[in-house]
């Protein structure tokens, strides 16, 4: 193999690395999160949506891989994670935590240079919550760490919203609400099924602390408040027929999919076919739910 090729598979191999740093399967239901309530607010140019999802993309990545600098120790004794770049040994620590913070940096005069302070306040809020407040500290330290810490995850429709009007209301904390009620049962059905991981970890996740029964039964309690949530905007006439149908419709499934999870004996093979269902449609659940908004609000 010449010198060449061997370089060439070198800067691929970065490349690649740096992608997987920013965890772009996580970042892409974020963004949507975040395109989305743009839609609902108002009618953006193109322009600004571009910048915002350029914008949020880099932020957010660079969240992740800040989290990645932090969570090494962690990563490396844990099965799903072992294979990231620091514990691989593929990226020095020091290295990886620049990129992160020359992400958000970069995100963080784009939004404000483009868009306005407000939206590039709130997003680099979002990075500073889920930096510090959960994966340096709630992550390690308490089982409420995802029902606290994930209003990180809460932030994109307030970037979105800001992004638009300029301003945050009560329809854009409703958002943040539907996301913050959503990430409990999404989260802890992963949690229940990688319980091991986190055991070696030292994570106190919920079924590690709580068990898996009280687990199981606040993932359903944030999963009715949740579908509640849903719908009441409907009887103020936020939204219409279109978005009623689908919120019912696709919060149904996720309730089956939360009750099916708790009523299955935990020994039993249907049991982790249930929990990574519940897991993976909750992803789709989202999506669709912010999707379901926009048409409605195009057709309305």
């Amino acid at each position: 193999m010449t010198g060449a090729v061997i370089e060439e598979a070198r800067s691929t191999s970065l490349t690649r690395d740096l992608v997987a740093l920013t965890k772009p399967r996580i970042i892409s239901l974020l963004l949507v999160t975040t395109v989305a309530p743009m839609f609902v607010a108002g009618r953006p140019s193109w322009w600004t949506v571009l910048i915002v999802t350029l914008g949020g993309y880099l932020m957010a990545g660079g969240a992740n891989a800040v989290n990645m600098y932090l969570d090494r120790d962690i990563d490396d004794v844990m099965s799903r994670t072992r294979l990231r770049p620091i514990p691989s040994g593929r990226m020095a620590p020091q290295a990886v935590l620049a990129f992160g913070v020359l992400l958000a940096t970069t995100a963080t005069w784009m939004l404000a240079h483009f868009v306005n302070v407000l939206t590039a306040l709130l997003a680099l809020a979002g990075f500073y919550f889920y930096v510090f407040i959960y994966t340096r500290w709630l992550k390690r330290s308490s089982p409420s760490n995802i029902v606290i810490g994930g209003a990180a995850g809460a932030f994109p429709p307030l970037v979105g919203w800001a992004a638009v009007t300029g301003r945050l209301d009560l329809a854009a904390l409703y958002l943040f609400l539907i996301i913050f009620y959503w990430t409990p049962p999404h989260f802890w059905a992963l949690a229940l099924l990688k319980q091991k991981d986190y055991g070696r970890a030292g994570i106190p996740m919920a079924p590690l602390v709580w068990g898996e029964r009280e687990t199981m039964d606040q993932m359903l309690w944030y999963t009715v408040v949740l579908l509640a949530l849903t719908i009441l905007p409907v009887a103020f006439g936020a939204f219409g027929l279109i978005y009623l149908a689908s919120a019912i419709v696709l919060g149904g499934l996720l309730l089956r999919g939360v009750l099916r999870v708790r009523s299955l004996d935990r020994q039993h093979e249907i049991w982790t076919k249930a929990a990574w269902w519940t897991y993976k449609y909750s992803l789709l659940y989202l999506a669709l739910l912010f999707v379901a908004m926009v048409i409605d609000r195009a057709i309305g």
